[in-house]
């Protein structure tokens, strides 16, 4: 078993914080755990347990120097060390502890706190930066509490991902327990009735109080006995104070200064909620889970790590931050009963055990002194944030990667950004100025291109190059066609294989014939293999690498539905994807109009415009009403659930006038047990076994398509065939079967 050495700053309780309070929960959990940690802080600790040196608090210098000779006596029979504030680290780790293997525990930017509080100068601000990144380059692995500060190590600190480990903390259950509201209040002498909310923080500008004094003013004026408790000291005290004066609140506000650790079970369980409002960051909020261990509810704002450890239980317990009135209401509303049960507040903290995060630490701590085989390391490529079908594809992809650890570079933030690092993927954004990241297809003209768009891709390419050299991946793999653009060359210029993943026709009636003769040229020339989602798109490709293979994009695959097989017909059909002319809703709604000329029938069009196409969007609008369809088309806008639209569905239609490279949506529909029409073209032509597992039809033929359209309406016999077989089709689009041939054609690239 590993023996650590742990570096902190000082010992909870005699020296609040949260990082103190972590550094004596994990040293006393892994001591629990047999693991015969030492441990090293600044004094004083009067409650320390053996085994842990607390140094004399003195002047700067004098403490790292006592500091440092601490460290080398605590050294003796350590394996590895654990450093948990990179100041008291620097000196023991560069000096008496280089030998032995490093692990940091990073609780925050330094630097960028201090900043934050406005404390020291630009010069001391840069030289705690400097101080930070000196240790984090020395560590074979990081810790972070939460993925939030993942992010912040990778993207401000340069720290490769691989290096970075997610270890949620514990919450003590027995401590933090559940009790009796009234015999708290009792203990507490607080008033018996009336709404108490409280906040448990250090009175700093950071922590968002202002906003929630603010905030206080409105409830207070709707509900005159409602009270907010602030637990905690710090300066911003005074200004608080003076701020709740001003407002009114000097009743309805109590300052309770620094709390016992012994009294704040009993102040949770005396408060109908606890509000945590930061403004800025918020490793993890031991906060959160200490009161929903004690069955308090909590309203918290989207900083940092709140939503990872609040979101699950219920995300609309999470506002913004700097937002008075979304907090108030919230707040408001939580106070009248609109939050999740004692019973499952106390549920969900239970899911947070130090047995767990000390067992995931000590497996830290041994690949640190071991570090063994590892897996394939790959960066992944996207311009886009946003839920296309290319990026819905990563989606659903990166997690079934068994043997490879991913981390995902995106040019702009957005919505997959979010949703990747739910899923537990490493991301970091790099991003693209937008005169590139937007650069419209029909603008693209070699020796011609826009000036602006230009400069900054060519920018973009060497920072990113830059930035693959430190990384040192395996490979790399573009997810979009920009990405692709600018993936490979950067690759090449850092020395990295890379794949090109093609999703999209290289023709000229998909794009203009400059930009298929330079995307012709650059993936002729540059990437190491192509993937492409179907024949038909490989089969575009002038000059293809040697290595190309032929990949369906992943699916995921539900249980489906029984409703194909009524004899009773069908009442909704619809089509799910992005609004754009070649994806053919037009051609839907007028071959809905032809085979339902009236009756109860139903067009859904399920989607919404992305990069332009808003005046498509209206064009269809209008069609609906020309085709006296206005009661019986419905359009729902984006769904990001698109099990639950298709399960609403009894045909789903695929009518795109181009060839379509795959045809996601298609896919999905089988493995919903829809029965499918599609264009006879492209990708859905190798999905569908015409007759088989869907119909299909000439591409932009109303008639054809409305034929269809009325066979299956007269045809439940044809509807249940045609549902069994497309669930069974399904199968070979799951995510595991496509991230295993995936996996295969890096290691073919890798063998090459």
């Amino acid at each position: 078993m590993t023996r650590p050495l742990l570096l902190g700053m000082g010992w909870f309780p005699d020296q609040p914080g949260g990082l103190n309070r972590h550094f004596r929960d994990l040293a006393a959990s892994l001591a629990q755990g047999g693991s015969s940690p030492r441990a090293i802080v600044v004094g004083p600790a009067a409650e320390a347990p053996a085994g842990v040196e607390a140094c004399a608090p003195a002047s700067l210098a004098r403490r790292l120097v006592g500091y440092t000779l601490a460290a080398r006596r605590g050294a003796a029979g350590a394996e590895v060390v654990d450093a948990h504030f990179a100041l008291y680290a620097l000196l023991p780790v560069l000096g008496p502890l280089r030998r032995l293997p490093l692990v940091v525990h990073f609780h925050g930017p330094w630097a960028d706190e201090s900043r934050a509080s406005g404390r020291g100068s630009r010069f001391a601000i840069a030289a705690k930066r400097r101080v930070e990144r000196t240790v984090y380059r020395r560590a074979e692995e990081l810790v972070v509490l939460s993925r939030a500060f993942g992010r912040i190590l990778v993207e401000r600190y340069g720290v490769e991902p691989w290096r970075v480990n997610v270890v949620a903390p514990g919450v003590d259950l027995e401590r933090f327990s559940p009790r009796s509201r009234r015999c708290a209040r009792a203990a507490l002498r607080l008033p018996k009735d009336g709404a108490i909310a409280l906040a448990v923080r250090r009175l700093v500008p950071r922590m968002g109080l202002d906003t929630l004094v603010g905030a206080w003013a409105t409830i207070a004026a709707h509900d005159p006995t409602a009270l907010l408790l602030l637990a905690g000291a710090g300066p911003s005290r005074e200004a608080l104070e003076a701020q709740a004066s001003r407002l009114g609140l000097a009743g309805r506000i109590r300052f309770l200064g620094r709390v016992d650790e012994a009294d704040l079970p009993t102040l949770y369980a005396a408060a109908d909620l606890c509000v945590v409002p930061t403004h800025e960051l918020e490793g993890f909020g031991l906060t959160v889970l200490e009161s929903l261990a004690c069955a308090t509810p909590v309203v918290a704002t989207a900083v940092s790590g709140l939503p990872e450890v609040l979101g699950p239980l219920d995300p609309s317990l999470v506002v913004p931050p700097g937002d008075g009135a979304a907090l108030a209401s919230r707040i408001e509303r939580a106070l009248a009963g609109e939050v999740p049960s004692p019973a499952r507040c106390r549920s969900h903290a239970e899911r947070y055990s130090w047995t767990e995060a000390a067992a995931k630490t000590k497996a830290v701590y041994a690949r640190a002194v071991a570090p063994g085989a590892r897996k394939l390391r790959v960066v992944y490529l996207d311009h886009c944030a946003r839920l296309s079908g290319a990026e819905l594809a990563l989606l659903r992809l990166l997690p079934a990667l068994e043997d490879v650890e991913p981390h995902v570079i995106l040019a702009e933030e957005g919505p997959l950004a979010d949703r990747l690092s739910r899923a537990g993927v490493s991301i970091e954004v790099l991003p693209l100025a937008e005169s590139a990241r937007d650069l419209r297809r029909d603008r693209v003209r070699p020796g011609r291109l826009p000036a602006a768009g230009t400069f900054h891709s060519a920018l973009y390419v060497a920072r990113l190059a830059a930035r693959l050299r430190r990384l040192k991946p395996d490979l790399v793999h573009t997810n979009s066609l920009k990405a692709g653009l600018y993936g490979v060359l950067a690759a090449r210029a850092a020395g990295v294989p890379a794949v090109w993943h093609l999703r999209d026709r290289i023709s000229s009636d998909h794009l203009p014939r400059p930009a298929v003769r330079l995307v012709q040229a650059v993936i002729g020339a540059f990437p190491d293999a192509v993937i492409a989602n179907s024949r038909s798109t490989l089969a575009e490709l002038d000059r293809p690498p040697r290595l190309s293979f032929v990949i369906p994009s992943p699916t995921a695959v539900g249980a489906g539905f029984d409703r194909a097989g009524s004899d009773a017909g069908i009442t909704r059909l619809g089509m799910v994807g992005r609004i754009a002319p070649w994806k053919g809703q037009h051609v839907f709604l007028r071959a809905f109009a032809r085979a339902f000329p009236a009756g109860a029938e139903r067009a859904v069009v399920v989607g919404a415009p992305l990069f332009g196409e808003a005046a498509y969007e209206a064009e269809l609008h209008r069609l609906a009403a020309n085709l006296a369809l206005e009661e019986r088309v419905e359009f729902t806008g984006f769904r990001e659930d698109v099990a639950a639209e298709l399960a609403r569905l009894d045909v789903l239609v695929h009518a795109s006038v181009l060839t379509e490279p795959f045809g996601q949506a298609v896919v999905e529909g089988l493995a919903a047990g829809v029965p499918v029409v599609a264009a006879d073209a492209g990708g859905p032509a190798e999905l569908i076994d015409d007759g088989v597992t869907g119909l299909l039809y000439p591409a932009g033929d109303v008639d054809a398509l409305a034929e269809r359209l009325r066979r299956l309406s007269q045809d439940p016999g044809l509807r249940s065939r045609l549902s069994d077989a497309g669930r069974v089709r399904a199968r070979d689009f799951a995510p595991r079967a496509v991230a295993d041939r995936v996996t295969a054609c890096y290691r073919q690239v890798l063998a090459a």
